[in-house]
């Protein structure tokens, strides 16, 4: 179960998917409130960032000021896979799009503006298929 550990494999096989919402970031200091159920959580000295679906956070009154849509990037990558944040993240970057990342154990998590999720996933399967032909090329000489 470790995972794929060769970044030309990483990338070309990477898969972009969304899931299903809208996700927000907010924080709670204490206890996560109950009824809620976090796709993030991250404990920080200044509380615990929720990552959650917008209608929970409706729901129960938290403040948030960033919707994002989920990706999932199908592959399994090893946790200590080197260059595949480096390489999708510069891909987003140069499209002008921010991305907050969070390794699960088998697929990296990726979270964008909500509204240009479909511009990401573009961005993202043109980078898998440009590393896909480039493996190509090489085999082929």
């Amino acid at each position: 179960m470790s995972g794929e550990r060769d970044l030309a494999r990483l990338i070309s096989g990477m898969r972009p998917e969304p899931n299903p919402g809208r996700y927000v970031f907010t924080t709670v200091t204490g206890a996560v409130p109950a009824g809620l159920a976090p796709v993030v959580t991250v404990r920080e000295e200044e509380g615990t960032t929720l990552v959650l679906r917008q209608e929970e956070a409706d729901a129960v009154a938290l403040p948030y000021d960033y919707a994002a849509a989920w990706i999932t990037l199908r592959i399994h990558s090893a946790l200590d896979a080197v260059g595949l944040t480096a390489a999708f993240a510069r891909a987003l970057a140069d499209a002008g799009l921010s991305c907050n990342v969070v390794a699960g154990f088998h697929h990296d998590h990726l979270f964008v503006e909500h509204d240009r999720v479909y511009e990401a996933l573009a961005v993202l399967r043109g980078l898998a298929d440009r590393a896909a032909r480039d493996a190509r090329d090489t085999a082929q000489t």
